[in-house]
């Protein structure tokens, strides 16, 4: 399945939860009411913003319990669609899926072409530094290039959503900790992230960071270590490799992360990037006001955003 957070283009409104299906997007609390009132289970229907919220945030705080009523909302759907209105896609605006998650928690130097290209050692224990909220724009927003930075640069990246709480996680049971999976794109100002040993400031600027377009559930990708990934800007392909090459796994960053802090329901890794960066490239390629860049993932689909000049 397919979770989307979304709003009606010409009305007012906050964002709400939904999935796609057949191509067009759905409620999933709406959903979720026609399942209820089909089982005439009352009770229920009272309760159901606690059950599964509209709001997208408090349905990812809530992890696998609300995806689990999700997926049987879905379910439910795929037979009996004339009960819950679709949208077409043109009709709605896609957001961020989670637009204020505890933790933004990115994994540097996680291929090792990458960490050739840029230059740096392999690393022995993965690399963390952290984003923050006010750095995440939605699938359709445009990346901000921050007038502080001359060197803004791409990094497609396989995005985890954490399902339910983690700490001292086995890398054997690591799968079960996670929602889903997104696209994310690590936009870095190369400048700013190496005039200091500490990355953070060239990481986390406002309205950079694309998130989406949806969370594809875990049901639903069968193997999260072996998904090409690929980036383009303006068309021309820059980065191609696959999530095999990852030096630390999906599950082995969930162990090594949550013996470190705990992981909430709605918290996003950023796995690292592939090689193939502007930096790296010679001569370096930045990202500049009228830029399109477009990221693949196999299982996950396609998230393109426009580059625009900012404050």
């Amino acid at each position: 399945m397919k979770l989307v957070s979304y709003k009606f283009i010409d009305k007012a409104g906050t964002y709400r939860i939904g999935c796609v299906i057949n191509g067009k997007i759905a409620d999933l609390q709406d959903s979720y009411h026609a399942l209820l009132s089909s089982k005439q289970d009352k009770d229920s229907i009272h309760s159901i913003e606690y059950l599964l919220p509209a709001d997208p945030n408090i349905f990812f705080s809530m992890g696998n319990r609300a995806i689990e009523r999700a997926i049987a909302a879905y379910d439910y759907l795929a037979g009996h669609m004339e009960e819950v209105l679709m949208y077409d896609r043109e009709e709605v605006r896609l957001h961020t899926p989670i637009s204020t998650p505890s933790k933004i928690i990115c994994v540097g130097k996680n291929y090792a072409e990458h960490a050739t290209e840029m230059k740096s050692e392999i690393p022995d224990n993965p690399v963390l530094f952290a984003k923050f909220s006010n750095a995440l724009i939605g699938p359709e927003d445009a990346i901000e290039k921050s007038s502080s930075t001359s060197k803004l640069d791409y990094e497609a990246e396989l995005a985890v959503i954490i399902g339910k709480e983690a700490s001292q996680v086995k890398r054997e049971e690591a799968l079960n900790y996670i929602a889903g999976f997104t696209i994310g794109n690590d936009i870095s100002a190369r400048d700013l992230q190496k005039r200091t040993p500490q990355w953070l400031q060239g990481k986390t600027l406002d309205h950079s960071t694309p998130i989406g377009p949806w969370v594809v559930t875990i049901d639903e990708v069968s193997n999260p270590g072996n998904l090409a990934i690929r980036s383009f800007v303006n068309g021309e392909k820059r980065q191609d490799s696959n999530t095999k090459h990852l030096i630390f796994d999906v599950p082995y960053l969930i162990e090594f992360i949550s013996n470190l802090i705990t992981l909430k329901p709605g918290d996003i890794i950023l796995t690292g990037t592939p090689n193939g960066v502007g930096f790296a490239m010679d001569p370096p390629q930045f990202l500049q006001d009228g830029d399109v860049v477009t990221l693949e993932i196999e299982g996950i689909g396609r998230m393109e955003n426009k580059v625009i000049a900012g404050n």
